[in-house]
This record gives C-alpha cells, sequence and structure tokens, in this order.
C-alpha cells in the first residue's frame, strides 16, 4: 500500500496547524466580543486586523505556542451574553468573566472548553439551567456560578469533575435535591449551596467527601437527618434557616423523630409525606433507568462509512486553506517574535511581568496551574511553626471578595512587580493587599517559605504590620495582606507650601524622625527568631504615615522573597532617585 499520499496530508496539517488555529481563534475572540460588548465601550482593542497574542488585545494572556490560554476580564462593566464561540478556544485553561453584568444562558459549547482549570461566571445576571455538559469538563478545579439567576436542578453530572476544589452556586435560584455524585468529588474542599431553593436531605455520601473543609447549605428548604459526619467540619458547616432539618450532636438542631429517618444513603426529592403524588423525577435523583429507547443503542457499522470519507473531505479542505494562509502566518509569527526582541536578546524579570501585567492576565505561563505552589498543604515548613503558618494563611476566595475581585476601583497603585489594591475584611477591617507575579518571585520553594518566614516574624510598633498571605497557582501570583495606613506617605508631607493644610508641626517632625530610626534599628538588630535585616529600598515613599502621625515602615524584608533582578532594579531606581 502507497503511504506517500497519507504521509504528505499528515505533513501539510502538522505545518498549518498553528496558522489555521491563530486565525480560528481570532475570529472566535470577535464573536465573543460582538456578545460580551454589543455597544464596543470596553474591547475597542479587540480588532480583527490585530493579534491577539501580541500583548494589544485586553485581558487575554497567551501561552508560549501563541495559542489563546487565559481571558480576564473581572470588573469591566461588560453587559452582553457569553458567546457559543468560546468552545473554538480549545486551549484556554482561565476564564474569568465576573463581576460583571452579563445576561442570558451558559452556552453548553463551554463544556469543549476541557483544559479550563478556573471558570468564573458569578456576579453576573445570567439564567436558565446549569448545563449538564460542564461535567465533561474533566480538569475543571474552581466552577463559581454564585450571584446569578440560575435555575433548574444542579446536575448529577458535576459528580464526575473529579479534579474540582471549589463549588460556588449560592444566591441562585436552584431547586431540587442536592445530588449524591458530589460526594464522588474526592478533591472538593469548597461547597456553597446557600440561599436557594434546595429540598429533600443531605446525602450521606456527600458528608464523606474526605477533603471537604466547608459546606454552606444555609437559606434553602432541606429536610430530614443532618449526617453525623459533617459535626468533623466544625464551624465550616453552615446549616441556619433549613427548618426541616435534624439531628444530633448539632447544638442548635431538634432531635429527629421516627417521621425524619428516611434513607440517607440518598436524597429524599421531595420530602416526607408526598411520595404517593405522581411527579416527575428530578435529575437530582440520580436514579438509572433502563435502556429501551433507541438512543441506548450502539451505532451500526453501516454509519462509519459517510463519516470516514466526510474526515478525508474536510482533511482535504483544511490542508488547501492551510497552504494558502502560511505566507500569512509566517509573517505574523516573525511580528510577534520580534516585539520581544531587545539589544541583548533577552527580558529580565520586571519587564516580562510588566508585559503581563500590561495584558490584564492573572497567568503569565501555564506551568503554574500544574507546579508552582508554595504554600500547598502537606508541605514541610521547616522553620516555619504550623500554627504560625495557619493564623497567617489566607485563601484566594477572601482576597477577591475583600479587593472586589481586583476591582480598578480599589488599585492603590503598580509598580513593575506588584500591584496594590485597597480591602475589606470580612471582620470589616481595613487591608492593603499587594499582589506579586510568581515571575517576581523566588523560584526555589524553601527560599520563599524562609521569606514569608522572615514577613511574618516581624512585629514592631514602626513597620507596617503583616496580616497573612495568600499564594494563587492558578493565577500565579502571591498576595501579601497589610494593615492600610490612612494618611498617605511621607513623600505627600515633604515641601509643601504654607496655607496647603499639610506642614507638620516641629515636634511632630521629629517624632516621624524618631520613629524612622526605631524602625530601622529593629531591623538591624538580630532577635530570637528574627535575623538581621537591611530594608534595601527605604525612601520617603516606603515611610507611611498612620492617623496618630507615626511613621510606619512598608515593605520590610520584601526583597527576602523576590528575585535577584528584581531587588537590582529597585536599588537602582532608589540610587537614581538619590542623584
Amino acid at each position: 500500500m502507497d503511504f506517500t499520499v497519507p504521509l504528505l496530508l499528515f505533513f501539510i496539517l502538522f505545518t498549518t496547524q498553528s496558522c489555521f488555529s491563530a486565525n480560528t481563534e481570532l475570529r472566535a475572540i470577535m464573536d465573543m466580543k460582538a456578545a460580551l460588548d454589543p455597544d464596543e465601550r470596553y474591547l475597542s482593542s479587540w480588532t480583527i486586523n490585530g493579534d491577539a497574542c501580541d500583548r494589544s488585545f485586553e485581558g487575554i494572556g497567551c501561552n508560549e505556542k501563541g495559542q489563546i490560554a487565559n481571558i480576564s476580564l473581572q470588573g469591566k462593566g461588560l453587559s452582553g451574553k457569553v458567546s457559543p464561540a468560546i468552545a473554538v478556544l480549545k486551549h484556554l485553561t482561565g476564564l474569568y468573566l465576573h463581576y460583571n453584568s452579563l445576561y442570558g444562558e451558559i452556552p453548553r459549547e463551554i463544556a469543549n472548553l476541557t483544559l479550563l482549570t478556573d471558570l468564573y461566571l458569578n456576579m453576573n445576571n445570567l439564567s436558565g439551567e446549569i448545563p449538564l455538559e460542564i461535567g465533561k469538563m474533566g480538569n475543571l478545579q474552581v466552577l463559581q456560578l454564585c450571584y446569578n439567576e440560575l435555575k433548574g436542578s444542579i446536575p448529577t453530572q458535576l459528580g464526575s469533575l473529579t479534579k474540582l476544589n471549589v463549588l460556588a452556586l449560592q444566591s441562585n435560584q436552584l431547586t431540587g435535591a442536592i445530588p449524591a455524585s458530589l460526594g464522588d468529588l474526592s478533591t472538593l474542599m469548597r461547597l456553597d449551596l446557600s440561599f436557594n431553593r434546595l429540598f429533600g436531605s443531605i446525602p450521606m455520601k456527600l458528608a464523606d467527601a474526605p477533603l471537604l473543609e466547608v459546606l454552606d447549605i444555609r437559606n434553602n428548604s432541606l429536610s430530614g437527618i443532618v449526617p453525623l459526619a459533617l459535626k468533623r467540619l466544625n464551624d465550616g458547616f453552615l446549616f441556619q434557616n433549613n427548618l426541616g432539618l435534624c439531628g444530633s450532636g448539632f447544638s442548635s438542631l431538634e432531635a429527629c423523630n421516627a417521621s425524619d429517618h428516611i434513607n440517607p444513603s440518598r436524597p429524599d426529592a421531595y420530602g416526607p409525606g408526598v411520595t404517593s403524588l405522581p411527579r416527575e423525577i428530578p435529575e437530582t435523583a440520580n436514579l438509572r433507568l433502563p435502556c429501551e429507547q433507541t438512543q441506548c443503542s450502539k451505532p451500526s457499522k453501516s454509519q462509519r462509512g459517510p463519516i470516514l470519507v466526510g474526515l478525508i473531505v474536510v482533511t482535504v479542505a483544511l490542508s488547501a486553506i492551510g497552504i494558502f494562509t502560511f505566507t500569512q502566518y509566517r509573517r505574523r509569527k516573525q511580528k510577534r517574535g520580534s516585539s520581544f526582541e531587545i539589544s541583548d536578546n533577552h527580558l529580565s524579570t520586571d519587564q516580562i511581568k510588566g508585559v503581563y501585567r500590561k495584558n490584564g492576565s492573572p497567568l503569565f505561563s501555564l506551568e503554574y496551574a500544574n507546579g508552582w505552589d508554595p504554600l500547598a498543604d502537606g508541605r514541610n515548613f521547616s522553620g516555619f511553626a504550623k500554627d504560625v503558618f495557619q493564623s497567617f494563611r489566607f485563601n484566594l476566595e477572601e482576597v477577591e471578595i475583600a479587593t472586589q475581585y481586583f476591582s480598578e476601583v480599589n488599585l492603590l497603585g503598580k509598580s513593575n512587580f506588584s500591584a496594590t489594591y485597597k480591602g475589606i475584611l470580612r471582620d470589616g477591617s481595613a487591608v492593603a493587599i499587594k499582589s506579586i507575579g510568581k515571575t517576581s518571585c523566588k523560584s526555589d520553594d524553601a527560599e520563599f517559605l524562609k521569606g514569608l518566614n522572615i514577613l511574618a516574624s516581624l512585629k514592631h510598633e514602626n513597620l507596617v504590620r503583616l496580616r497573612g498571605f495568600c499564594c494563587s497557582k492558578a493565577r500565579g501570583e502571591c498576595f501579601l495582606i497589610y494593615d492600610i495606613v490612612p494618611n498617605g506617605n511621607l513623600l505627600c508631607y515633604l515641601d509643601v507650601n504654607d496655607g496647603d493644610g499639610q506642614v507638620l508641626e516641629w515636634s511632630t517632625r521629629v517624632s516621624i524622625v524618631k520613629g524612622i530610626a526605631k524602625g530601622i534599628g529593629y531591623l538591624h538588630v538580630y532577635k530570637l527568631n528574627k535575623p538581621t535585616l537591611v530594608h534595601q529600598n527605604i525612601s520617603a515613599e516606603k515611610v507611611l504615615i498612620d492617623q496618630r502621625f507615626n511613621p510606619l515602615l512598608s515593605d520590610s524584608g520584601l526583597h527576602n522573597l523576590l528575585t535577584k533582578d528584581i531587588v537590582f532594579a529597585a536599588l537602582k531606581a532608589s540610587a537614581a532617585m538619590v542623584t
């Protein structure tokens, strides 16, 4: 048999795959723009003649192969719909469309994004039902659909998302029972179903989910016995305002009587007392029906012939299109490559950070979603007491909620390697949250953790207090949470003319100078569990003034987290200001 023709076709397809993919993705992006931003108010940078991977398209990040890997458009004021064209972006791993005003249904085609790990559609006005097809997105780790207007039942197919860590469906209009299949999610840590219209019982299988830390079912119409296994969650189990729940071991629940003892192995779809009514079985009942319909049968061999012929025709057509567009692709590729060239043929880390910060993309490179996780559970935190570590640790959801999902309204400032946001924690306290990209942090996990340990050990009245930290492997960022200091920095009070209201009394100036000296002296002195430190970047901008006009040094010890080129660049900038 002559294999020349098949091999030639394969070669042509292989060499033209990238260019065809790039053109296809661009068309999909333009379709998405028309749907997401029908008034063309926010996505003007998305143009049909542009290159989605040349850093000019707002909110789009690409991988090293020039394929769209991330769309980050949270809090942009978008008021359109999610287009089915998104299914074309096969290499997408992060989709962040939360905190907008999107409406309409979630397209079922979104399930074609099989590499997606993070899906954030929360805080919109989406309606309709949750697509069953989402259960096919096997790499999904975070599914955020909360604070929408979704109806219908929770698909049992979500129990097939074996890598899912967070499922947030709260504040919708969901009905039906809690699927017992959610108990199959062996990696599930947070499940929030609160403020819906769910009824039935809590599946015993769900209570036994091994990694579950938070289960929030407040404000539903659930009934029956609460599985005793949920007691291990302590404060992580929230069940208030479900009048039909009962059980022992929970102080705020009444003891159950005989009528409450329904089958604990599966949810009661309608609640006690209504089983005699002929009602349609909801999907969440998770019943296996006998295969009596023609759709259950396997396709016959006679159907395969036309399919094979169709594939061959499509292959030839794609080859012709690929050859025709190959020249155009090469020109675009050269343009993309030249945009990253500088005199010494490489980019420093801070330059790279600047490139991707302009993108608005929370991902710099795809390996972070599967690799970098210095704060992963089970890691050996040598020199870092576990209780201390836990007391400082925040989760990503807390950081996102505090900053309104990193809304630009809360942006306090940016540098070459970081961005600082104002945030409000759940206890009502105001904080400053500094976001640092992974590319600016030390790559060795042990060294990075050592730097965090140093930051946590710094406690002095003239240093800004570190409240905690959080690292997101999916976003490729580390967040440092500090107390916010209300009166700005010392630079605001220097070279001020009389009458401006910012001129400091002489006694206040002396007090500030003394406070700065005390803070620097504390850094320089060796103490138990605190090494000798040099600030390395002291300036008037790094001296913050609190409500009593006490000086607080910011960014103390920060260089212990950063790469050497970032530290060196900061030193050069400080030296240039002095000269």
